[in-house]
């Protein structure tokens, strides 16, 4: 059996398991279940993270600008899909807002109206977000290295202030928040999405526009020598990696059931970054693993550290609330220290295989 089909054997055999463990969860937890949420969310994070790497990973670009897509993405599928009944309440300082239907109420509703409204939502919210992303990218990509992050960066934060605009509230609700718009209750539905997306980025960094993005990221003059046209695959991948982002930004709304333009701080932006940087730049795998340790450790197992018990210590004058995120950061200090490229480095899980055979030769080689 050759190697690549090994790979995709292995491959096809941790999506069987992760989608196994996901309707296994759903059948035993409820929907409201820590458990669940803590899934749900590291899912959602995975989507984001593998978006951002794909920018800063594959292709060199050193965007800070993720949150800001991300909200265009969440307000653009609460707008659409919250019932017009409810519009009203919603909307109280602004008359109801200007927006007066609902995508699901459209498409009939029903469980197959609700679930494809829902998905048109999401699409819109990413499409929003990828035309935004053209828009600002044309003087933006101009830039290179800290000047892009600080550009970027402050694109989101200026958007932010813009949607907490009064002018806007017909259609943002200004500061208010966005509430009653329709989710996803079981953890294969995340799966599932966040899975199919994921697949389609790697299958883009496996075809000739991805191996374009990594000669850009290795070499520019090089890459440019060969005949890349840097400026428009650069703004591919910019305006790729904000469609998924913006897909992101709709399902962290689900997630959180209220939509809140204050909420997309930049801090969020790092977050994420922190998870590529965690996992390995460069790595799809990686950002997933470690979107799941990420959010597993700072949203369930250490919150014990700021409750006064941990691991079935009692010691209330040291487990207090801000506890736990100095541990976090001496652990997250930790990794960075001792795994300097990351939990996978630029490698990815299918990768793993290779290794024994190798370990294999050279121990023939010694003997």
């Amino acid at each position: 059996m050759t190697r690549d089909r090994k790979k995709t054997i292995f491959l096809a055999a941790v999506l069987l398991v992760i989608l196994a463990a996901g309707v296994a969860v759903d059948l035993a937890l409820p929907s409201y279940h820590i458990a669940v949420k803590v899934i749900k969310k590291a899912t959602v994070y995975a989507l984001v993270a593998v978006s951002m790497n794909l920018l800063n990973g594959f292709t060199g670009l050193f965007s800070l600008g993720q949150a800001g897509f991300m909200l265009l993405g969440a307000v653009a599928y609460g707008v659409l899909t919250i019932p017009v009944a409810d519009r009203l309440s919603v909307y109280q300082y602004f008359d109801g807002g200007l927006i007066q239907f609902s995508l699901p109420e459209l498409l009939g509703g029903g469980t197959v109206g609700t679930t494809v409204g829902m998905l048109l939502a999401l699409a819109v919210g990413g499409i929003l977000s990828a035309l935004v992303a053209w828009l600002i990218g044309l003087p933006v990509l101009r830039l290179r290295s800290d000047y892009l992050a600080i550009a970027t960066l402050g694109f989101a934060e200026i958007l932010r202030a813009f949607f907490q605009w009064n002018a806007l509230g017909p259609i943002t609700n200004a500061s208010n928040l966005l509430r009653g718009y329709p989710d996803f209750q079981h953890v294969t539905s995340y799966f599932l999405l966040a899975g199919v997306l994921i697949a389609v980025i790697v299958l883009l960094i496996n075809s000739t526009y991805g191996r374009a993005f990594k000669a850009i990221r290795d070499d520019e003059v090089a890459a440019e020598a060969m005949g890349i046209n840097l400026a428009k695959h650069k703004r591919m991948a910019f305006i790729i990696s904000s469609f998924f982002a913006g897909v992101g930004g709709g399902m962290l709304a689900m997630y959180n059931g209220t939509i809140s333009s204050a909420s997309f701080k930049s801090s969020m932006t790092y977050e994420i970054l922190l998870i590529v940087v965690i996992g390995g730049i460069g790595s799809i795998s990686g950002s997933v693993i470690a979107s799941f340790l990420y959010i597993f450790s700072s949203e369930w197992l250490l919150r014990g550290l700021d409750s006064g018990s941990f691991l079935g210590i009692n010691a209330p004058g040291i487990f207090k609330n801000g506890f736990r995120m100095a541990v976090f950061s001496v652990i997250i200090m930790l990794i960075v220290l001792f795994f300097r490229r990351g939990i996978m480095g630029d490698k990815e899980l299918p990768d793993l295989l290779g290794r024994r055979p190798k370990r294999r030769r050279k121990e023939a080689a010694d003997k």
